[in-house]
């Protein structure tokens, strides 16, 4: 049986089966305001100086941003958080990256095979499709930050 592959949280990312340079992060903007939201504000905006009467378009975010912060995973939480005490416990890298057009931070996984040591301050990153999780029905997709290549970065 094929699974169905299911963002963590619908509206947050574009699908990812576009073509990778294409797959972006999704918020919104107000259109009286212009301030940009992610996670998208989906009933007004929370800019407590807006002068309202706007609407909250779709944005999409910047493609690229640098790390403004990063730490590395190497327990299992504990409860609430659920996971399987029997399944080994596999580290992982969260980053914290500035996307500078948007003047926001966003936080995220790096991707696969990414680690600390791989990251500083001011590293370029971008955005890029992932799995956080895949059960027996479903693959459910996010996004992760991978370093640019040097010879990409601008």
């Amino acid at each position: 049986m094929a699974r169905t592959r299911t963002p963590v949280v619908a509206g947050w990312f574009t699908d990812d089966t576009v073509p990778e340079a294409e797959f972006r992060l999704l918020g919104n903007r107000c259109t009286a305001c212009t301030s940009v939201f992610f996670p998208r504000a989906d009933d007004d905006c929370r800019n407590p100086v807006c002068p309202g009467g706007g609407e909250l378009a779709e944005f999409p975010l910047s493609p690229r941003g640098r790390v403004w912060s990063y730490t590395d995973g190497r327990y299992r939480p504990p409860a609430p958080y659920v996971s399987d005490p029997d399944a080994p416990w596999e580290p992982y890298t969260l980053v914290a990256v500035e996307l500078a057009a948007e003047a926001m931070v966003v936080l995220g996984q790096a991707a696969p095979g990414v680690t600390t040591a791989d990251l500083a301050i001011g590293t370029e990153v971008e955005v890029v499709p992932g799995v956080l999780n895949e059960d027996d029905e479903h693959i459910w997709t996010t996004w992760h930050w991978r370093p640019v290549a040097r010879e990409e970065r601008s």
